[in-house]
Parts: C-alpha cells; sequence; structure tokens
C-alpha cells in the first residue's frame, strides 16, 4: 500500500514494508495524475532479504529530505505540492523490483522513482521507467545503468569503474605516502553488476601504474564459505587485497583473514565496508580498514548531522546519495513547474543543481551529461577509526591522515 509522508510524520516500518504486498495507492491518491496538492514519488528500494540495511538507510535519507521539504512550504512553484513518498520493497530481486516500479507507474502514478541501492535491482527497474518515460534519480553505481544510452535514468554518483579506479589510485598514493611501494594485489569481487564493473576499474587502475594482479577471483553473492578465497589469498603473497562486496560476504572476508593471521591491507569497495553494522559486526577487525566511497557523511556535517541526530547513526553514503536525489527531483519539479514525468526528465536533462543537499557531494553540485551521469562526482578513500569513518583522501577532501596497515 502506499506510504504518505506529510507534515514531518515519518512513515512506520510496517507501511513501508508494506509495500511489498503491491504499492496500491489509497483513496487520497486516486485523484487526477500528478494532482497539485500532492507529488507521488516512488521509492523502491530493498527492504527484505541480502541487501535489507541498505534499502532501509536509502529510505532514511529519502525521507529526511522529503519531510524538510513539505515542512518548509513544499514545491512552491506547484502552490506548495506536498511530497508524498510511495515506498515499497524491491526486496533483493531483480524481478520483484521491476514489478514493484510497474506497479508504482500504473497504480500510484508516481512521478518519479528513487532507488534502488545495489546496480542489478536499479537496471531491472530502469528497463521499466524508461518504457513507461518515467524519471529515475539513483546513487547505483554499475557503469550500465547511464550506459545504455537511456533519457529517463539520472545516477548522482560516479560510476562503478571510476569508483574502481580510484579504489586502486587512493590506495597507492596513500601506500606511497607511507614509503610503501605495492608491486602484487590480489582482487575478490561479487559476480554482480556492482562487483564486475568495480572490478574492471580495479584492473584498469593496477595496469596503468603497473602492477602485477596475483589473484583475481568473482565469487557469488552470499557465499557461505570465504575459506577457499582467504586460503587463495594467502597464497598469493598480495601485499593488499581489494574485496568488493555487499555487508555479509564483508564481514566474512575481514574476519577470516584477521582470524588466520592475514594483516596485509584490505581495501574494500564501498558497499558493506561502509555502513555502520560493518564495524558492529567485526569489533577491533574493523579498524583501519580502508575503502573508497562515492561521498562521506564527514564532508558536509551540517547537512549530514541532522540524520545522525534524527536515527541515530552516523549517514552512511547511500542515505546520503538518495538524499540528494530527493533533493535534486524536488529542485527539477520546481524548475519544470509541474509534476508531469516528461516535464521533469527535461528539467533534469543535462541541467545543474547546486544549493542543499547537492553540497554533501564531492563536486559541490550535481552536472548530469547527456546519459545522466553526474560529471562532478570525485569518490574518495575513508578510513575506520573508533568507530568512525574519516575521508582520507584525496587531499582536498581529507579529514585526516590515512594510516597504512601491513
Amino acid at each position: 500500500m502506499a506510504d504518505r509522508v506529510s507534515g514531518g510524520a515519518r512513515p512506520t516500518r510496517r507501511a513501508a514494508l508494506a509495500g511489498l504486498a503491491g504499492a496500491i495507492s489509497t483513496p487520497a491518491l486516486m485523484r487526477s495524475a500528478w494532482a497539485a496538492e500532492t507529488v507521488n514519488v516512488g521509492v523502491a528500494v530493498p527492504l527484505s532479504g541480502a541487501n535489507a540495511q541498505f534499502g532501509v538507510n536509502s529510505r532514511n535519507g529519502i525521507e529526511l529530505v522529503a519531510e524538510e521539504i513539505n515542512a518548509a512550504g513544499g514545491i512552491k512553484a506547484l502552490g506548495g505540492a506536498r511530497i508524498n513518498l510511495v515506498i515499497a520493497d524491491s526486496t533483493s530481486t531483480p524481478t520483484n523490483a521491476a514489478n514493484v516500479a510497474q506497479r508504482m507507474i500504473t497504480q500510484n502514478r508516481v512521478s518519479a522513482i528513487l532507488g534502488a541501492f545495489a546496480s542489478s535491482l536499479t537496471i531491472a527497474i530502469s528497463e521499466v521507467t524508461e518504457r513507461r518515460d518515467v524519471p529515475l534519480l539513483t546513487m547505483s553505481f554499475a557503469d550500465q545503468v547511464t550506459g545504455r544510452g537511456f533519457k529517463n535514468v539520472f545516477q548522482v554518483v560516479a560510476k562503478a569503474s571510476v569508483i574502481g579506479a580510484a579504489q586502486f589510485d587512493g590506495t597507492l598514493a596513500i601506500a606511497k605516502a607511507a614509503g610503501q611501494t605495492l608491486e602484487r594485489v590480489a582482487i575478490m569481487y561479487e559476480d554482480t553488476a556492482y562487483g564486475t564493473a568495480q572490478a574492471v576499474g580495479l584492473r584498469e587502475g593496477a595496469k596503468r601504474a603497473g602492477v602485477q594482479i596475483v589473484m583475481d577471483d568473482a565469487y557469488p553473492l552470499g557465499i557461505t564459505d570465504v575459506t577457499p578465497l582467504i586460503n587463495k589469498l594467502r597464497a598469493s603473497n598480495a601485499q593488499a587485497v581489494f574485496p568488493v562486496s555487499y555487508l555479509s560476504d564483508s564481514l566474512q572476508i575481514i574476519r577470516v583473514m584477521r582470524q588466520q593471521g592475514i594483516t596485509i591491507p584490505a581495501i574494500g569497495g564501498a558497499a558493506g565496508y561502509v555502513i555502520p553494522d560493518f564495524e558492529k559486526g567485526l569489533g577491533p577487525f574493523a579498524e583501519g580498514v580502508l575503502s573508497v566511497a562515492p561521498a562521506n557523511y564527514d564532508l558536509a556535517p551540517d547537512l549530514t548531522e541532522r540524520f545522525r541526530k534524527r536515527y541515530g547513526y552516523f549517514m552512511v553514503h547511500e542515505a546520503l546519495e538518495h538524499a540528494v536525489c530527493m533533493d535534486v527531483l524536488a529542485k527539477a519539479i520546481e524548475k519544470a513547474g509541474k509534476a508531469d514525468p516528461a516535464a521533469i526528465r527535461a528539467a533534469l536533462a543535462g541541467a545543474r543543481f547546486e544549493g542543499g543537499w547537492t553540497r554533501a557531494m564531492t563536486g559541490g553540485a550535481v552536472q548530469f551529461d547527456a546519459n545522466g551521469l553526474n560529471t562532478l562526482s570525485v569518490p574518495v578513500m575513508v578510513q575506520w577509526r573508533q568507530k568512525e569513518l574519516v575521508t582520507v583522501w584525496p587531499e582536498p577532501y581529507a579529514k585526516g591522515k590515512a594510516l597504512w596497515q601491513s
């Protein structure tokens, strides 16, 4: 069923999860399409399955900004129309994600959709939104998201191959600053759209630097036993390892590494390596772990501390970037002067958005190119320090000096 955001009242978790049943609209939403008094915005995120925590984080970021917009008077170009979030569980399965998007468009008459964190889910949703000419704003990484020439998809972060290259380049710079020369590295990644795309960037970075990749292994999402991978890592004699994975896999990889006494630096690929559950699940093993990230909360504390105060934990990057998606969408609706999807899409295409939550991005704004990719997004390197993530690279954004483990 639909979930309504108004006047700062937060949707309950039960209401959010109810979206899985079909995102059926309430009578209030059965008025003429895109009614002036409300703007229906679809939020399709995984609230169950392997990626549920990421979905909850994403939903929290979106609802925070939607409530701020409503509290400030709504969409002024539409006479103060309120943002009405239609939240639904995409689950962690692409087919379900596509079905949820279809229902949002046909039953809830959404003006745009935000989601869905995991690239495989977002790609499935984008096939639906492209056919129905409905804008989709996302923070999913995979190159494929904006690499197919679609006109209705808008990606606020750098693509995965760029993030993968930054993951390698940042590590190389951090090692050099610590007086270390990297000659041999290992890559292990889940065989999803996100993992495979980011691995491409890692390989390209290693090739440019003349560094040997002594292990390059894909594994299935939700792997039950990482011991064979870690045994292979030990035998590879790598000086550093680049694991690209979601939460459950990231916990296994780092835990087994450290339990076996493998202390080489581990440089995560965002996702499972940059959320509070990573530190909670690993305790002392998390300290010093590096990761790449599309953005980090310590770059704009005046904005992100509002999230911590509201939800009780730091603003993870998927929450931050989905917050940016919501803010950019609201700006586009103001620009369009309509809640019609075609008008919103036209307002988004090739446009630059400044102020508000766009300041939390490394580029300080959002600028979409012809394919819908934000060309201003610059990945950063972060490191776990006493249960917080500190930005440590590149220098213009660093809030602390990186520590190199060996």
